[in-house]
């Protein structure tokens, strides 16, 4: 599943100069595409103790390069949750000349549109619908139950402990935002 999603309020936290550094992360709106997947499928191959992550709040981790920055992706904050939200811009795409849509998909919604820098395009998808709910929570419980969520880069297999400490944010750091 993909969303477009605007998460500006993510993607400044991790000190992303957007437009210098990375132009490919956000769109002219402040959003960003993520594609939702199983942890046990998503393969790290290179660099991983540069992996950081940062929480805004209990329940999810912001995961990023320490070197250059980059968003990779969003995770539960404990390990068994069967989906995790991969950026974009993370994805190796140079070993397919196929376009974003054309790989994944279209976006089937748009979150957090409250957050956007600018206007949304004219064919920006549409809020998520109770339709697109019922259609993916048994997918996701499937891969749950298939034990899906196993084994992520992001944790500890023995552990459970993300493989990076987690920042979190102090009030004065969230204000900044």
């Amino acid at each position: 599943m993909r969303t477009s999603q605007n998460t500006i309020e993510t993607i400044s936290t991790i000190g992303i100069d957007v437009g210098k550094d990375k132009p490919d992360v956000l769109d002219p709106a402040g959003g960003t595409d993520i594609f939702h997947m199983v942890p046990g499928r998503v393969k790290l191959t290179a660099a991983t103790d540069a992996m950081r992550c940062l929480s805004l709040s209990n329940k999810v981790l912001r995961w990023y390069t320490e070197c250059c920055r980059t968003p990779i992706a969003n995770t539960a904050a404990w390990p068994g949750f069967p989906v995790i939200g991969v950026i974009h811009c993370f994805m190796d795409r140079e070993a397919d000349s196929r376009s974003l849509d054309e790989a994944l998909g279209p976006p089937l919604c748009r979150l957090y549109e409250r957050s956007a820098t600018g206007p949304l395009p004219p064919d920006a998808p549409a809020p998520p619908s109770v339709g697109l709910y019922i259609r993916h929570v048994p997918k996701m419980l499937g891969w749950w139950v298939h034990g899906l969520s196993r084994p992520t880069p992001f944790f500890d297999d023995r552990t459970k402990a993300p493989r990076a400490v987690p920042h979190v944010l102090t009030p004065s750091e969230r204000a900044s935002l």
